[in-house]
């Protein structure tokens, strides 16, 4: 948790800290990705049982407690499930590269590359369709940038071809975010049935 302000205030200085401490992937589950991913579950479960999601016309569809919680679980699973993927995402597009990273070191690059994401969950404590959309959209842009002063670092690599490699990571993630989002709507609209 330690580096949640250095990736949002000095991510350049935050990731050559990160890169130095050679964490193992239970120590950075444990300690950042756990949490971190805590936040767009609990955030969600309390604005969508309490508020309900806002479908526009003076209109909010509230879930009930129960269903909620089950699909606050099924969330988090996916959540943590897409960091670990996003890992082995990164160690395999790094195969051609000389100092191939440990798929421990993707790991953990990935889940701290995530963070922004798992901030922008904030915003579901009010959830306004439109308004979470714009909270992620900035999210994304922010990990694509962590993506770009990143991966120079992790490869050993200069920027130009950093440019190339975090932006083909970065659609990857935007597909596997995409998929994460359409089965957590998929898993909120059945509870919504549920509920």
């Amino acid at each position: 948790m330690n580096h949640v302000w250095g990736l949002l205030a000095h991510p350049d200085r935050e990731m050559r800290n990160i890169e130095r401490e050679n964490e193992s992937v239970s120590h950075h589950y444990t300690h950042h990705v756990l949490l971190m991913a805590a936040i767009p579950v609990i955030c969600s479960l309390i604005g969508t049982t309490q508020m309900g999601w806002y479908l526009g016309g003076g209109r909010s569809v509230p879930l009930a407690l129960s269903t909620g919680l089950m699909l606050a679980v099924l969330f988090y699973l996916l959540i943590l499930g897409g960091v670990a993927v996003m890992g082995r995402v990164i160690h395999w597009m790094a195969r051609d590269y000389p100092q191939r990273p440990s798929m421990q070191r993707c790991t953990v690059f990935a889940g701290y590359v995530a963070t922004p994401l798992f901030l922008s969950g904030i915003i579901a404590l009010y959830p306004v369709v439109w308004l979470c959309v714009l909270a992620g959209a900035i999210a994304l842009a922010w990990t694509g940038y962590l993506l770009y002063v990143g991966i120079p670092q992790l490869l050993n690599i200069d920027r130009d071809e950093s440019l190339r490699f975090s932006g083909s990571t970065l659609a990857i993630g935007i597909l596997l975010f995409e998929v994460l989002l359409a089965l957590t709507v998929l898993l909120w609209g059945y509870g919504f049935r549920m509920g």
